[in-house]
Protein backbone atom coordinates (compact mmCIF):
# COMPACT_ATOMS: atom_id res chain seq x y z
CA UNK A 1 0.00 0.00 0.00
CA UNK A 2 2.99 2.28 0.11
CA UNK A 3 3.71 2.49 -3.44
CA UNK A 4 -0.21 3.47 -4.48
CA UNK A 5 0.48 6.57 -1.67
CA UNK A 6 4.10 7.94 -2.58
CA UNK A 7 2.56 7.74 -6.48
CA UNK A 8 0.05 9.85 -5.08
CA UNK A 9 2.44 12.28 -3.53
CA UNK A 10 4.28 12.56 -6.70
CA UNK A 11 1.95 13.36 -8.76
CA UNK A 12 0.55 15.99 -6.61
CA UNK A 13 3.76 17.77 -6.77
CA UNK A 14 3.63 17.49 -10.10
CA UNK A 15 0.44 18.97 -11.11
CA UNK A 16 1.40 22.01 -8.49
CA UNK A 17 4.63 22.72 -10.31
CA UNK A 18 2.28 22.76 -13.78
CA UNK A 19 -0.02 25.06 -11.92
CA UNK A 20 2.61 27.67 -10.74
CA UNK A 21 4.03 27.68 -14.26
CA UNK A 22 0.83 28.29 -15.67
CA UNK A 23 0.14 30.72 -13.48
CA UNK A 24 3.41 33.02 -14.36
CA UNK A 25 2.96 35.78 -16.67
CA UNK A 26 5.34 34.58 -19.95
CA UNK A 27 5.27 38.20 -21.33
CA UNK A 28 5.12 41.80 -19.88
CA UNK A 29 3.99 44.06 -22.37
CA UNK A 30 3.84 47.80 -22.08
CA UNK A 31 1.48 49.99 -23.68
CA UNK A 32 -1.05 52.94 -23.22
CA UNK A 33 -3.63 52.64 -20.83
CA UNK A 34 -6.56 54.28 -22.90
CA UNK A 35 -6.05 55.86 -26.75
CA UNK A 36 -8.91 58.16 -28.21
CA UNK A 37 -9.26 57.82 -31.29
CA UNK A 38 -11.16 60.00 -34.60
CA UNK A 39 -13.51 57.78 -36.98
CA UNK A 40 -11.46 57.21 -40.82
CA UNK A 41 -8.31 57.97 -38.93
CA UNK A 42 -5.02 55.45 -38.01
CA UNK A 43 -4.19 54.91 -34.78
CA UNK A 44 -0.57 54.20 -33.18
CA UNK A 45 -0.25 52.09 -30.22
CA UNK A 46 3.24 52.24 -28.45
CA UNK A 47 4.13 48.77 -27.74
CA UNK A 48 7.19 46.86 -26.24
CA UNK A 49 7.54 44.07 -24.44
CA UNK A 50 9.89 41.66 -21.97
CA UNK A 51 10.41 37.96 -21.33
CA UNK A 52 10.14 38.23 -17.66
CA UNK A 53 11.55 33.77 -17.28
CA UNK A 54 14.76 33.79 -19.21
CA UNK A 55 14.68 30.23 -17.96
CA UNK A 56 12.47 29.05 -19.85
CA UNK A 57 12.98 31.30 -22.66
CA UNK A 58 15.70 33.50 -23.75
CA UNK A 59 14.60 35.79 -26.35
CA UNK A 60 16.86 35.67 -29.34
CA UNK A 61 16.66 38.50 -31.79
CA UNK A 62 17.75 36.40 -34.89
CA UNK A 63 14.48 34.04 -34.75
CA UNK A 64 12.18 36.14 -36.62
CA UNK A 65 8.67 36.77 -34.03
CA UNK A 66 5.67 37.37 -35.16
CA UNK A 67 3.10 39.99 -33.25
CA UNK A 68 -0.65 38.89 -32.61
CA UNK A 69 -3.50 41.53 -30.91
CA UNK A 70 -6.35 40.02 -29.56
CA UNK A 71 -9.61 42.12 -28.80
CA UNK A 72 -11.23 41.31 -25.53
CA UNK A 73 -9.84 38.16 -24.10
CA UNK A 74 -6.60 37.06 -23.85
CA UNK A 75 -7.83 33.17 -24.45
CA UNK A 76 -5.81 32.74 -27.74
CA UNK A 77 -6.57 29.16 -28.82
CA UNK A 78 -9.89 29.21 -27.03
CA UNK A 79 -10.77 32.35 -29.31
CA UNK A 80 -9.47 32.64 -32.59
CA UNK A 81 -12.40 34.82 -33.69
CA UNK A 82 -11.12 37.89 -31.36
CA UNK A 83 -7.53 37.70 -33.00
CA UNK A 84 -7.68 40.52 -35.01
CA UNK A 85 -4.11 40.59 -36.45
CA UNK A 86 -1.36 38.65 -36.76
CA UNK A 87 1.86 40.00 -38.65
CA UNK A 88 2.86 36.59 -39.99
CA UNK A 89 -0.55 36.56 -42.40
CA UNK A 90 -1.53 39.52 -45.13
CA UNK A 91 -5.16 38.87 -45.01
CA UNK A 92 -6.22 40.23 -41.64
CA UNK A 93 -9.34 41.72 -40.26
CA UNK A 94 -7.95 45.11 -39.05
CA UNK A 95 -5.53 46.40 -41.55
CA UNK A 96 -2.61 47.35 -39.94
CA UNK A 97 1.55 46.96 -39.48
CA UNK A 98 3.42 46.46 -36.94
CA UNK A 99 6.03 49.27 -37.36
CA UNK A 100 8.23 48.70 -34.36
CA UNK A 101 11.11 46.12 -34.82
CA UNK A 102 10.33 43.21 -33.28
CA UNK A 103 14.27 42.12 -32.58
CA UNK A 104 14.24 44.96 -30.39
CA UNK A 105 11.28 44.02 -28.29
CA UNK A 106 9.14 47.14 -30.07
CA UNK A 107 5.89 46.11 -31.12
CA UNK A 108 4.04 49.32 -32.02
CA UNK A 109 1.49 49.03 -34.20
CA UNK A 110 -0.79 51.26 -36.46
CA UNK A 111 -4.08 50.37 -37.71
CA UNK A 112 -5.72 52.62 -40.65
CA UNK A 113 -9.29 53.74 -41.38
CA UNK A 114 -10.53 53.27 -38.08
CA UNK A 115 -14.61 52.66 -37.25
CA UNK A 116 -16.44 52.65 -34.44
CA UNK A 117 -15.87 49.33 -34.03
CA UNK A 118 -13.14 49.15 -33.40
CA UNK A 119 -13.81 50.95 -29.73
CA UNK A 120 -12.92 48.04 -27.38
CA UNK A 121 -9.84 45.90 -25.62
CA UNK A 122 -7.07 44.96 -26.85
CA UNK A 123 -4.17 42.44 -25.59
CA UNK A 124 -0.76 42.07 -27.47
CA UNK A 125 0.88 38.29 -27.93
CA UNK A 126 4.29 36.90 -29.25
CA UNK A 127 4.53 34.33 -31.95
CA UNK A 128 7.96 32.62 -32.41
CA UNK A 129 10.00 29.47 -32.31
CA UNK A 130 9.82 27.90 -29.65
CA UNK A 131 8.25 30.37 -27.46
CA UNK A 132 4.98 31.50 -27.67
CA UNK A 133 3.08 33.84 -24.78
CA UNK A 134 0.53 36.56 -24.49
CA UNK A 135 0.06 39.05 -21.19
CA UNK A 136 -3.10 38.87 -19.94
CA UNK A 137 -2.80 41.38 -17.18
CA UNK A 138 -1.96 44.40 -19.98
CA UNK A 139 -4.11 45.77 -22.12
CA UNK A 140 -4.85 49.08 -24.60
CA UNK A 141 -8.65 50.29 -24.12
CA UNK A 142 -9.47 52.29 -27.73
CA UNK A 143 -12.22 54.58 -27.62
CA UNK A 144 -13.32 55.60 -31.25
CA UNK A 145 -15.45 59.28 -31.73
CA UNK A 146 -16.79 60.61 -34.29
CA UNK A 147 -15.35 64.07 -32.98
CA UNK A 148 -11.80 65.12 -31.59
CA UNK A 149 -11.45 66.27 -27.81
CA UNK A 150 -10.65 69.27 -27.45
CA UNK A 151 -6.96 70.88 -26.77
CA UNK A 152 -5.48 72.18 -23.60
CA UNK A 153 -4.89 75.36 -22.68
CA UNK A 154 -2.44 75.52 -19.80
CA UNK A 155 -0.43 78.78 -18.24
CA UNK A 156 2.90 79.12 -17.62
CA UNK A 157 3.26 80.98 -13.95
CA UNK A 158 1.15 84.27 -13.06
CA UNK A 159 -0.36 86.15 -15.46
CA UNK A 160 0.70 89.81 -14.50
CA UNK A 161 0.89 93.55 -16.81
CA UNK A 162 4.10 94.22 -18.39
CA UNK A 163 5.57 90.48 -17.52
CA UNK A 164 6.59 87.88 -20.43
CA UNK A 165 4.06 84.63 -19.98
CA UNK A 166 3.76 81.32 -21.94
CA UNK A 167 0.42 80.00 -23.32
CA UNK A 168 0.97 76.09 -24.50
CA UNK A 169 -2.12 74.31 -26.38
CA UNK A 170 -1.62 70.62 -26.25
CA UNK A 171 -4.02 68.31 -28.38
CA UNK A 172 -3.30 64.64 -28.45
CA UNK A 173 -2.14 62.91 -31.93
CA UNK A 174 -3.59 59.38 -31.86
CA UNK A 175 -2.40 59.15 -35.41
CA UNK A 176 1.12 60.44 -35.89
CA UNK A 177 1.21 60.54 -39.52
CA UNK A 178 -1.45 63.21 -39.61
CA UNK A 179 -1.53 65.48 -36.62
CA UNK A 180 -3.25 68.21 -35.76
CA UNK A 181 -2.75 71.57 -36.58
CA UNK A 182 -3.06 74.31 -34.09
CA UNK A 183 -3.90 77.86 -34.26
CA UNK A 184 -4.68 80.81 -31.66
CA UNK A 185 -7.04 83.51 -31.56
CA UNK A 186 -5.56 86.14 -29.09
CA UNK A 187 -5.95 89.54 -28.50
CA UNK A 188 -2.69 90.61 -29.91
CA UNK A 189 0.43 90.09 -32.54
CA UNK A 190 2.01 86.79 -31.48
CA UNK A 191 4.61 84.40 -33.27
CA UNK A 192 3.20 80.69 -31.70
CA UNK A 193 5.69 77.59 -32.06
CA UNK A 194 4.40 74.41 -32.90
CA UNK A 195 5.98 70.89 -32.41
CA UNK A 196 5.28 66.92 -32.35
CA UNK A 197 6.08 66.09 -29.15
CA UNK A 198 5.88 62.36 -27.13
CA UNK A 199 4.29 61.81 -23.70
CA UNK A 200 4.94 59.63 -20.95
CA UNK A 201 3.16 56.99 -22.02
CA UNK A 202 4.89 57.43 -25.77
CA UNK A 203 1.95 58.39 -26.84
CA UNK A 204 2.22 61.57 -29.55
CA UNK A 205 0.30 65.10 -29.31
CA UNK A 206 1.12 68.19 -30.60
CA UNK A 207 2.33 71.19 -28.84
CA UNK A 208 1.56 75.02 -29.77
CA UNK A 209 3.43 77.84 -27.55
CA UNK A 210 2.67 81.63 -28.06
CA UNK A 211 4.90 83.92 -25.78
CA UNK A 212 3.32 87.80 -24.93
CA UNK A 213 3.55 90.36 -22.53
CA UNK A 214 0.33 91.32 -21.42
CA UNK A 215 -1.58 94.89 -20.07
CA UNK A 216 -3.83 95.54 -17.70
CA UNK A 217 -5.94 95.43 -20.90
CA UNK A 218 -5.59 92.28 -22.02
CA UNK A 219 -7.69 91.43 -18.54
CA UNK A 220 -10.94 89.10 -19.16
CA UNK A 221 -10.34 88.67 -22.69
CA UNK A 222 -11.06 85.45 -24.20
CA UNK A 223 -8.07 83.12 -26.05
CA UNK A 224 -8.89 80.15 -27.89
CA UNK A 225 -6.71 77.38 -29.11
CA UNK A 226 -7.97 75.66 -31.97
CA UNK A 227 -7.07 72.13 -33.35
CA UNK A 228 -8.09 70.74 -36.73
CA UNK A 229 -7.51 67.21 -37.52
CA UNK A 230 -7.46 65.70 -40.86
CA UNK A 231 -9.65 62.75 -41.83
CA UNK A 232 -9.26 61.77 -45.45
CA UNK A 233 -11.00 64.21 -47.54
CA UNK A 234 -12.64 66.56 -44.59
CA UNK A 235 -11.49 68.03 -41.71
CA UNK A 236 -12.59 68.15 -38.25
CA UNK A 237 -12.06 70.81 -35.39
CA UNK A 238 -12.03 71.29 -31.62
CA UNK A 239 -11.35 74.58 -29.90
CA UNK A 240 -10.71 75.02 -26.11
CA UNK A 241 -11.73 79.06 -24.90
CA UNK A 242 -10.09 80.77 -21.55
CA UNK A 243 -10.31 83.99 -19.96
CA UNK A 244 -7.28 86.06 -19.36
CA UNK A 245 -6.47 86.97 -15.61
CA UNK A 246 -4.64 89.55 -15.62
CA UNK A 247 -2.98 91.05 -12.51
CA UNK A 248 -2.35 95.03 -13.26
CA UNK A 249 -1.87 98.26 -10.39
CA UNK A 250 -4.92 100.47 -10.11
CA UNK A 251 -5.70 102.47 -13.19
CA UNK A 252 -7.82 105.24 -14.07
CA UNK A 253 -7.99 106.95 -10.55
CA UNK A 254 -10.25 109.24 -10.44
CA UNK A 255 -11.90 111.57 -7.18
CA UNK A 256 -15.00 113.91 -6.53
CA UNK A 257 -16.41 115.78 -4.44
CA UNK A 258 -20.37 116.10 -3.61
CA UNK A 259 -21.89 118.92 -3.89
CA UNK A 260 -19.54 119.56 -7.26
CA UNK A 261 -20.50 123.34 -6.21
CA UNK A 262 -19.33 126.43 -3.98
CA UNK A 263 -20.60 125.52 -0.37
CA UNK A 264 -20.75 127.04 3.00
CA UNK A 265 -18.33 127.44 5.35
CA UNK A 266 -18.63 124.86 8.29
CA UNK A 267 -20.54 122.91 5.96
CA UNK A 268 -20.05 119.23 4.76
CA UNK A 269 -18.93 117.55 1.75
CA UNK A 270 -18.83 114.22 0.46
CA UNK A 271 -15.51 112.27 -1.16
CA UNK A 272 -15.82 109.85 -3.38
CA UNK A 273 -12.49 107.64 -5.02
CA UNK A 274 -12.54 104.79 -7.72
CA UNK A 275 -9.88 102.86 -9.56
CA UNK A 276 -9.85 100.12 -11.36
CA UNK A 277 -7.35 97.09 -10.26
CA UNK A 278 -6.76 93.24 -10.34
CA UNK A 279 -7.15 92.59 -7.08
CA UNK A 280 -9.33 95.35 -6.63
CA UNK A 281 -8.36 98.20 -4.36
CA UNK A 282 -9.54 97.37 -0.93
CA UNK A 283 -8.06 100.45 0.75
CA UNK A 284 -8.32 104.46 -0.46
CA UNK A 285 -6.64 107.33 1.84
CA UNK A 286 -8.26 110.54 2.13
CA UNK A 287 -5.94 113.25 3.92
CA UNK A 288 -5.25 117.36 3.64
CA UNK A 289 -3.23 118.18 1.18
CA UNK A 290 -2.28 121.12 3.42
CA UNK A 291 -0.63 118.51 5.91
CA UNK A 292 -3.49 117.62 7.98
CA UNK A 293 -3.72 114.37 9.52
CA UNK A 294 -5.96 111.53 7.46
CA UNK A 295 -9.49 112.00 7.96
CA UNK A 296 -11.22 108.62 6.39
CA UNK A 297 -9.88 105.15 5.09
CA UNK A 298 -12.74 104.01 2.60
CA UNK A 299 -14.43 104.90 -0.35
CA UNK A 300 -15.98 107.89 0.62
CA UNK A 301 -15.19 110.36 2.95
CA UNK A 302 -17.65 112.77 4.51
CA UNK A 303 -15.19 115.93 5.32
CA UNK A 304 -16.82 119.14 7.19
CA UNK A 305 -14.03 122.48 6.65
CA UNK A 306 -14.28 125.58 9.16
CA UNK A 307 -13.19 128.97 7.69
CA UNK A 308 -9.34 128.40 9.20
CA UNK A 309 -8.71 125.44 7.88
CA UNK A 310 -9.95 127.04 4.48
CA UNK A 311 -7.42 129.59 4.35
CA UNK A 312 -4.52 127.46 4.89
CA UNK A 313 -1.98 127.23 2.25
CA UNK A 314 -1.26 123.73 0.31
CA UNK A 315 1.54 122.11 0.51
CA UNK A 316 3.60 120.59 -2.01
CA UNK A 317 2.98 116.85 -2.07
CA UNK A 318 6.27 114.60 -0.74
CA UNK A 319 8.64 113.27 -2.93
CA UNK A 320 7.79 109.54 -1.84
CA UNK A 321 3.88 109.25 -1.63
CA UNK A 322 2.56 106.68 -4.50
CA UNK A 323 1.74 108.34 -7.84
CA UNK A 324 -1.94 107.71 -7.86
CA UNK A 325 -2.76 110.60 -6.30
CA UNK A 326 -5.73 112.46 -7.32
CA UNK A 327 -6.99 116.24 -6.31
CA UNK A 328 -10.40 118.09 -5.61
CA UNK A 329 -11.06 121.81 -4.86
CA UNK A 330 -13.59 123.11 -1.94
CA UNK A 331 -14.46 126.42 -3.24
CA UNK A 332 -15.76 128.61 -0.37
CA UNK A 333 -15.50 132.05 -2.04
CA UNK A 334 -19.04 132.46 -3.48
CA UNK A 335 -21.12 131.03 -0.55
CA UNK A 336 -21.16 132.62 2.89
CA UNK A 337 -23.31 132.79 5.96
CA UNK A 338 -25.60 135.62 6.94
CA UNK A 339 -23.11 138.17 8.42
CA UNK A 340 -24.39 139.46 12.09
CA UNK A 341 -24.01 142.61 13.00
CA UNK A 342 -21.46 141.20 15.43
CA UNK A 343 -20.05 139.71 13.00
CA UNK A 344 -20.26 143.09 10.87
CA UNK A 345 -18.43 145.17 13.85
CA UNK A 346 -15.64 142.41 14.19
CA UNK A 347 -14.69 142.37 10.45
CA UNK A 348 -14.48 146.16 10.72
CA UNK A 349 -11.71 146.08 13.07
CA UNK A 350 -9.80 143.44 11.76
CA UNK A 351 -8.49 144.92 8.62
CA UNK A 352 -7.30 142.83 5.63
CA UNK A 353 -9.06 139.54 6.67
CA UNK A 354 -9.18 137.02 3.79
CA UNK A 355 -12.86 136.47 2.35
CA UNK A 356 -12.02 133.77 0.01
CA UNK A 357 -10.01 131.26 0.69
CA UNK A 358 -10.06 127.32 -1.17
CA UNK A 359 -8.57 124.25 0.29
CA UNK A 360 -7.19 120.81 -1.39
CA UNK A 361 -7.87 117.52 -0.73
CA UNK A 362 -6.09 114.78 -2.24
CA UNK A 363 -7.13 110.93 -2.49
CA UNK A 364 -4.00 108.21 -2.02
CA UNK A 365 -4.71 104.97 -3.76
CA UNK A 366 -3.48 101.75 -1.10
CA UNK A 367 -2.33 99.14 -2.99
CA UNK A 368 -3.10 95.99 -1.26
CA UNK A 369 -1.83 92.67 -2.79
CA UNK A 370 0.58 94.39 -4.86
CA UNK A 371 1.13 91.98 -8.62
Amino acid sequence: MACPENMFFLIGLFMSGVLAFFGERGLIATMPDRLDVLTGSCVQIPCAFEIPNQKDYTFNSTILTFGVWIKESPQFAQSPNNVIFNSSKTDNRYQGNITGNMSQKNCTTVFFNVTTSYSDKYLFRIDSQPYRATDPDKSVNIDVRDLPPSPIITVSGEVKEETPVSLNCSAVAPCPEHPPELTWTLPTQFTPENQLQENPDQTKSVLSIVNFTPSYLHHEKNITCTAVYPVGTINKTAEHTMMLNVSFSPKDTSASISPAGPVLVGSCVNLTCSSTANPPVTNFTWFNISGGKPTQNSPVGTVCVNQTTAGEKPEEPAEDQPEEIHYGDIDFSKLRPKETPAAAQDRNRVQGQETQSKTGLRAQTIKTNDP
